[in-house]
């Protein structure tokens, strides 16, 4: 029985719930099981099971009370611990804040709860949002449910392993330069960072508002739509779209090229089962993508991370300054704030560098997105999520693609970074495992900004597509690790 509860999608277990089919206070317990057998994921920074019962225990009485129930009766959901959550810490992956309790929840927490969720725990990240490994170095390596050897992403990656683990079905990520998407796409789950400011970020370590954006991991496109409606309140319901004639937009030059074979392989099956349906695929290329890249996304998060933080600690009442927060971080990260973020930071971003970056080049890329759109008439674009499938653990600086040595950052980040940095919404898919490792691949759907609804409509038709995705083995989790 339990079994059959943590494979449920969060619609089907809210549904079950409220028609009592099975009760919070049971589901919470299998749930819970799960986190136990996979602890050593260490997908979690904390949690408080006699919590997440009590929630449960709650959920039950207001069901037989007769009491009204929210879309989200009874679910218990995985926060990404950058995420304000009253009742329980806030860490944001670093020593400085362990003792950090906030006194209200973020926003997005609050309207979660309002539906009728539960926190399941507070989850593990890359320390301060600062990579996209989660190899954290306070708080120890969150592990891939597929390979426990390697990463799962990051930022948002304990969010990610526990839902692919069967920890959740549903949980909250944060999306800056990939934090949703990257996870969700090494994990073989969906991943969902709507438009930004479509969904409210108080409350957030942040890096900068320019891109910041909380989202959503799931093992469905459906649970992405019920977040979607509990965070927007639009409760209409979302089809999938007519595939027979959808027009997609494919800019190889920038997104296909040096991929791994089993990712080019693995796409290209992909674009087959799409034409078959009818979609339309329209080669077309966005001219200078990458120098405007270059000039945009590390710019303005360099710039703007240091006041972004020391904002949200002060106005969160947390116990420290952006400063001592420094100090205590661990070796990697301390390193990246005092060369790029840290006041008097020897490569920090000149205010002019700043302001071009913010009011010309970053304009001037939003403008070339929403002519691509507009003039080549394509609902989406679609592109490999990641230009490999998951690294081990350790092995972030080089990684060798078809026998070319690549950048850690390239193979990870290059193909995620134009659509946070623009603002669109982005939709992540698992298409499969590869044939050696077995590890997943995902692509990625950036559709027009503001178009959201649309995307995830998108999304459902397209995943329907798509091969189901093998659950991980648990067989392979390990048992203890030093």
């Amino acid at each position: 029985m339990e079994r059959d509860m943590i494979e449920l999608s969060a619609c089907d277990a809210v549904a079950a719930m409220r028609a009592g089919d099975i009760s919070a206070e049971a589901y919470a317990e299998a749930l819970l099981a799960q986190c136990a057998a996979g602890r050593e994921l260490n997908a979690f920074i904390t949690q408080e099971p006699d919590q997440v019962r009590e929630a449960g225990q709650a959920a039950d009485r207001l069901r037989a009370s007769g009491g009204r129930l929210g879309p989200l009766h009874g679910l218990p959901m995985p926060i990404k611990d950058s995420v304000n959550t009253r009742g329980l810490r806030t860490t944001a992956g670093t020593r400085a804040l362990c003792e950090f309790h906030p006194a209200q929840d973020a926003t997005a927490v609050a309207k979660l709860r309002a539906a009728g969720a539960s926190v399941l725990g507070k989850t593990n990240l890359h320390e301060l949002s600062f990579g996209w490994t989660s190899n954290n170095g306070a708080f120890g390596a969150v592990r891939n449910p597929y390979d426990p050897k390697r990463i799962p992403g990051g930022s948002s990656g304990g969010t990610a392993a526990a839902v692919a683990s069967r920890m959740a079905p549903l949980g909250v990520a944060e999306d800056t330069q990939g934090s949703i998407r990257v996870p969700a796409a090494l994990c073989g789950i969906c991943g969902f960072r709507p438009t930004t400011g479509r969904y409210p970020t108080d409350g957030t370590a942040p890096i900068t508002p320019l891109f910041d954006q909380i989202g959503s991991h799931a093992r469905t496109v459906e649970d992405l739509v019920l977040f979607d409606a509990v965070m927007t309140g639009d409760q209409r319901p979302v089809v999938p779209a007519e595939l027979r004639g959808v027009r997609l937009g494919i800019a190889r030059s920038y997104y296909f090229s040096g991929l791994d074979p089993e990712v080019e392989h693995q796409m290209e099956a992909v674009m087959a089962r799409l034409r078959a349906a009818g979609a339309v695929l329209v080669e077309a290329e966005i001219p200078a993508l990458a120098d405007l890249v270059a000039q945009v996304t590390a710019p303005i998060q360099i710039h703007d991370a240091a006041a972004s933080l020391a904002a949200y600690l002060r106005t969160s009442g947390a116990p420290v300054s952006f400063a001592a927060m420094v100090e205590a971080v661990s070796p990697d990260v301390k390193a990246l704030l005092e060369r790029f973020v840290a006041p008097g930071a020897p490569f920090a971003v000149s205010p002019a560098a700043y302001a071009a970056a913010r009011d010309v080049h970053r304009p001037a890329m939003q403008r070339l997105f929403a002519d691509y759109f507009g003039q080549h008439d394509v609902a989406a674009m679609l592109f490999p999520a990641t230009m490999t499938s998951a690294p081990l653990i350790g092995e972030d600086e080089t990684l060798v693609i078809g026998g070319a040595d690549i950048a850690f950052q390239t193979a990870i980040a290059r193909n995620i970074s134009p659509g946070s940095t623009v603002g669109l919404p982005g939709l992540v898919l698992p298409i499969g495992l590869t044939r050696d490792t077995r590890l997943p691949l995902a692509l990625e759907l950036d559709g027009p900004a503001g178009r959201d609804r649309s995307l995830l409509s998108l999304g459902l038709a397209i995943s329907a597509l798509l091969p189901p995705m093998p659950a991980p083995d648990m067989a392979v989790w390990p048992v203890s690790v030093a």
